[in-house]
């Protein structure tokens, strides 16, 4: 991947975690990692532990950052969030999957769609 990609999935990634901190939830994991695969964001919100994704483009040429998602992905996301409670020590009772879409053009301000429960 290349340094530019790399940049802007951070990026992306810092937005997003700012928007969903600043809407109320809170930030516990970021980029966690093991051998089956990474989580971008793992939050609180409210009693509900949330595993987000996050998808950044720099424009929309190839498709709405929703549509990475596929069936396969959300099957990962679940396996890997109920891997990261177990690392963590954590049981609740509810898990939500959400996903924040970034949208970083050239020019002018980023936007930022967050959906909850995609999965």
């Amino acid at each position: 991947m290349t340094h530019h990609r790399l940049a802007l999935g951070a990026h992306g990634e810092e937005l997003a975690a700012r928007h969903l901190v600043a809407a109320g939830m809170v930030l516990l994991d970021r980029n966690w990692r093991c051998e089956a695969g990474e989580l971008d964001l793992v939050l609180r919100d409210g009693d509900v532990l949330v595993v987000c994704e996050v998808k950044t483009r720099s424009s929309a040429a190839y498709g709405s950052p929703f549509e990475a998602v596929t069936p396969a992905k959300l099957g990962r996301l679940r396996r890997l969030g109920a891997r990261w409670m177990t690392e963590h020590r954590l049981r609740v009772e509810h898990v939500r999957i959400d996903m924040v879409g970034v949208l970083c053009p050239r020019t002018g301000p980023a936007e930022v769609e967050h959906v909850a429960g995609i999965g």
